[in-house]
């Protein structure tokens, strides 16, 4: 890396190994990583290529110059990743084919070029539009394909060709969601209607694109790509065998014990905390838009009107489902990622109930009665302490006096060791009076922390 960043766009060069090409669509280093304890292909053959890596502390504008045009200069770009470090920087992660001296040289060249550029003087078409709370769309007929903000750092467009649909699983009024495959990966396909597509359905529709292709973790449904052009806007994600919490608590009469309970709660939090790590804010978090897959490990979905966090930390305008919306949203107030916290307290009680919240009144009726008169629904007797508590701190009216999602999963990963050790001491006590003690074995295992 350069030795002073503060004045230089640093890069590094480094040989790594990857898989050979397959007929599945490939997967990047990082997933690779993050996924290697579930993964059961391995690759016993793998060739060598160079990563690039690019940081920039604040200098976004600089690197997206950057970033653009290095396909221009002959490199054989195979993946392209964006990360985000905690010290603040900024990290483009490029895996490029047919490395040579010149190649450097070139790059060498371009970032001289970039360093000398300011923002206001790139050509509009390479300027970058991050969409934030109120980001237009471009609405063209004469475009060939929606155009979604980029900042240069990966490609999201799908060969089509490789899309098979299968099943229709659900409709709603703008969409319809298939079960499908891509590149012999099995597939949900999120298809809006094109008869009702307008300009806020493309905005929303960038906005889902712009914010899934950013977030990876295991506790969020990985999106695989999408397809932007009009009338065929489609969203690829992964399939979740398991359906959705909404489904399995109210249609299929599921209940949740404890040790379950607390497995699906911490799976919301790892995922809602890294989404708020990474200043997205959900807005519409609610069972529907939890998703269990073959392993029952809980997902986070449906970012159709999640936005990226404002530099001023606020935000306005009411989104959601009345039944789960904080009452700062339900007031039009300006509110933050504490807005997700209050959702996911209703969340909460709908796993320790297994009813709708409100369930005798009208969604607006609710939304009265959180703003105007503090309602909340009635949390069991039989609810563990420390649970109840806090579920009471997150959906305080007031958003400063509800915990982070960090603290949340301190709380929840807390109360799971507890029981845990309590189930131990149990189960020891139960065998010690016990002939056969091995068939009196209790287990523990279910709470995943």
């Amino acid at each position: 890396m350069a030795a002073d960043p503060a004045n230089k766009l640093p890069f590094e060069i480094r040989i790594v190994q990857v898989p050979p090409v397959q007929d599945s669509s490939e997967s990047s280093l990082k997933e690779e990583e993050e996924d290697a304890q579930s993964s059961t292909t391995q690759f016993s053959r793998r060739r060598a290529m160079h990563e690039i890596t690019f940081a920039a502390d604040d200098k976004r504008k600089l690197l997206s110059h950057l970033t653009s045009l290095l396909g221009d200069i002959g490199l054989n770009i195979q993946e392209a990743h964006a990360f985000s470090t905690n010290d603040g920087y900024s990290l483009d992660v490029f895996v490029v084919a047919g490395w040579s001296d010149e190649l450097r040289r070139a790059i060498q060249r371009e970032i001289r070029k970039v360093e000398m550029m300011t923002f206001e003087d790139a050509p509009i078409h390479r300027q970058v539009f991050p969409i934030m709370e109120h980001s237009p769309v471009i609405e063209e007929s004469a475009l060939k394909a929606l155009q979604i903000p980029t900042d240069g750092t990966d490609v999201w467009e799908i060969d089509v060709k490789q899309l098979k649909f299968g099943d229709k699983v659900a409709s709603g009024t703008y969409g319809d969601l298939y079960r499908g495959s891509y590149c012999s990966q099995d597939v949900a396909i999120k298809v809006l209607k094109p008869e009702r597509i307008n300009k806020e359905m493309q905005r929303e529709f960038a906005q889902e694109v712009y914010i899934m292709r950013k977030v990876r973790h295991k506790n969020v449904v990985q999106f695989i790509g999408s397809c932007t052009r009009p009338p065929n806007l489609y969203i690829i994600t992964e399939f979740m065998t398991g359906g959705s919490v909404y489904d399995f608590l109210h249609k299929q009469r599921g209940v949740f014990k404890l040790p379950a309970l607390l497995r699906v709660a911490i799976d919301i939090s790892k995922g809602m905390n890294y989404m708020h790590q990474n200043n997205i804010i959900h807005r519409d978090l609610k069972t529907a838009n939890l998703l269990i897959d073959e392993h029952e490990v809980v997902k986070v979905a449906d970012f159709g009107v999640a936005r990226v966090k404002s530099q001023s930390g606020v935000m306005t305008a009411e989104t959601g489902t009345y039944r789960w919306m904080a009452p700062e949203v339900i007031e039009h107030k300006p509110y933050d990622h504490k807005a997700d916290v209050f959702s996911f307290a209703i969340v909460l009680w709908e796993l320790l109930t297994g009813k709708v919240p409100y369930e005798y009144l009208t969604p607006l009726q609710a939304a009265v009665g959180v703003v105007q008169k503090g309602l909340r629904p009635t949390i069991p007797k039989s609810t563990h302490p420390k649970l109840k508590e806090l579920l009471e701190r997150c959906w305080q009216q007031d958003p400063s006096e509800r915990p982070d999602f960090s603290e949340i999963l301190e709380n929840l990963r807390h109360i799971a060791k507890s029981l845990c050790q309590r189930a131990r001491l149990g189960s020891h006590r139960s065998t010690e009076g016990s002939r056969e003690p091995e068939k009196r074995r209790v287990d523990v295992s279910a709470v995943r922390v």
